[in-house]
């Protein structure tokens, strides 16, 4: 069996059903797809856990996990950079509100850097401003 789970796809739905049945087998292999964020079922997984917990139960992973990293639906940070560019005119203010902060930051800097806009990563739980 091989389970192809694509980013955020280990956190619910029918894959659950698959984790919990086949991941216990060695001969079975996990292929995660893409960025897998910090504290979810599929980060566990790409970390190299030996169990998770699915269904209110401790589901042991014996299976291969093969993380590709290559592959991915969403844009990387140049590819974010040359669409920013097409816009008629400068917004206001630019949010980035998805990835690790880490990474969120340094796509900030480089908004400020190279297209010279007011970039924010906003704090968790902040109110933005209407």
């Amino acid at each position: 069996m091989v389970i192809l789970a694509a980013s955020g796809m280990a956190t619910g739905g029918r894959v659950l059903h698959h984790l919990s049945l086949y991941a216990g087998e060695h001969r079975n292999m996990v292929i995660l797809t893409g960025y897998q964020a910090l504290g979810t079922r599929g980060a566990s997984l790409a970390a190299g856990e030996k169990s998770l917990r699915i269904h209110g139960r401790e589901v042991d992973v014996k299976a291969d996990v093969v993380q590709l990293q290559s592959t991915s639906a969403h844009a990387d940070a140049g590819q974010l950079l040359t669409w920013l560019r097409t816009m008629s005119e400068a917004p206001s203010q630019v949010y980035v509100v998805h990835g690790d902060p880490n990474a969120a930051d340094a796509l900030r800097k480089r908004i400020e850097r190279e297209l010279g806009w007011r970039a924010l990563v906003p704090e968790h739980g902040s109110i933005w401003p209407t």
